[in-house]
């Protein structure tokens, strides 16, 4: 029995009882038919069983969690090819491959943001990363595991007592520092808790504290963060296909005390951000950090000010600007550029009340800002 056995990620010797579950699974069958923009699948005759069947096929051979990132990896190649225009990555020359580190990373889509990350790794030789999840994508059994299945762990921030929080907590800062500095392998975390909505990128001094949280009796804040080899990452999307999603979410929560979310929202997120069409999209990577300072504050804003300086722009960044009125960055796009984002922009706008607008473009307009 392993002390991480609750949160950790599947091993090999699971695979393979995990994946005849999953392909069984009808929530599974539905997920992937609803992720399918064919309308063709619609008028297959027992398509729940063909798809089932073609499940079982496709993963009868896959025996180890490799394999299955090899099989993960032609996914996402398939979703890259069919919705980006341009994945392109940047400070891939910064990391060692016989080095773990701790990849803290803006984010702005549930399950692109690490497997776009991971997916240029291992087209580049790299180990793939352990990936920090919410128990808020794990209510369903079939989606968590999925994403255990795919190196993905679980932080539990659910409503419980003080002390059981506390475990909770504890246990997955214990997991993180014995991934990177005793099996020397990766994590990515994003820099706080859930995505980006409104388009502000910012490190979260709490995400720092839990980190920390198994090791603030043995190693200084400074000490901790500069063994676990900090890396920051910011990834920019020149379209999010959940944009419309986030700016009702945003609007709602301006003109009401709380908002909840409905049921399978976030698997919504998760199909919409996969099929979506996304335009361009980078990866930039950093150097590793080094910090001098003994505070969770100071230790935040700088691995903050790293994401947000190696942002890149794009031409929907600009656009939103304009229409907003906003001061303007230098940037390379031509005219026609801007003009073509602007209309995609206004198009998007044309579909929600103009009390909207500004939640809509923030998300655009904040990022460069």
């Amino acid at each position: 029995m392993n002390k991480f056995d609750s949160i950790r990620p599947y091993e090999d010797s699971e695979v393979e009882e995990v994946l005849s579950s999953l392909c069984s699974n009808i929530n599974v069958i539905r997920a992937l038919i609803d992720s399918t923009d064919s309308s063709l699948m619609s008028l297959l005759p027992f398509k729940e069983k063909i798809i089932s069947l073609y499940l079982k096929h496709k993963t009868k051979n896959i025996t180890s969690i490799h394999e299955y990132q090899n099989l993960f990896e032609s996914i996402v190649s398939k979703v890259v090819s069919q919705s980006i225009d341009n994945l392109s990555v940047s400070g891939l020359e910064n990391l060692d491959k016989n080095k773990g580190y701790l990849f803290i990373s803006n984010h702005r889509d549930i399950t692109l943001d690490s497997a776009l990350l991971n997916l240029k790794l291992h087209q580049n030789g790299f180990q793939t990363t352990n990936n920090a999840v919410g128990n808020n994508l794990m209510n369903e059994k079939w989606a968590s595991d999925l994403m255990r299945l795919n190196k993905s762990f679980i932080i539990d921030r659910s409503d419980k007592s003080k002390k059981d929080i506390y475990k909770s907590l504890n246990l997955a800062s214990e997991f993180i520092c014995n991934s990177i500095l005793n099996k020397t392998e990766s994590v990515w975390i994003a820099q706080k808790q859930g995505r980006s909505k409104d388009g502000i990128d910012y490190t979260d001094p709490t995400v720092l504290k839990m980190i920390h949280l198994s090791k603030r009796k043995l190693l200084s804040i400074d000490k901790c963060f500069n063994d676990l080899n900090v890396v920051p990452v910011s990834i920019s999307y020149e379209k999010d296909p959940n944009d419309l999603l986030k700016t009702r979410e945003l609007y709602l929560t301006s003109i009401n005390t709380s908002y909840e979310k409905e049921p399978r929202e976030d698997l919504i997120s998760i199909a919409d951000g996969i099929k979506g069409q996304k335009g361009n999209v980078h990866l930039s990577i950093g150097k590793k950090m080094v910090f001098v300072s003994d505070s969770y504050d100071d230790i935040a804003s700088q691995i903050t000010n790293e994401i947000k300086s190696s942002y890149r722009i794009h031409s929907t960044n600009i656009a939103a600007c304009m229409i907003q009125g906003k001061d303007i960055p230098n940037h390379s796009f031509s005219n026609e550029e801007v003009d073509n984002a602007m209309q995609y922009l206004k198009e998007r706008m044309h579909t929600m009340q103009d009390d909207m607008h500004s939640f809509y473009l923030n998300q655009y307009s904040n990022s460069i800002l």
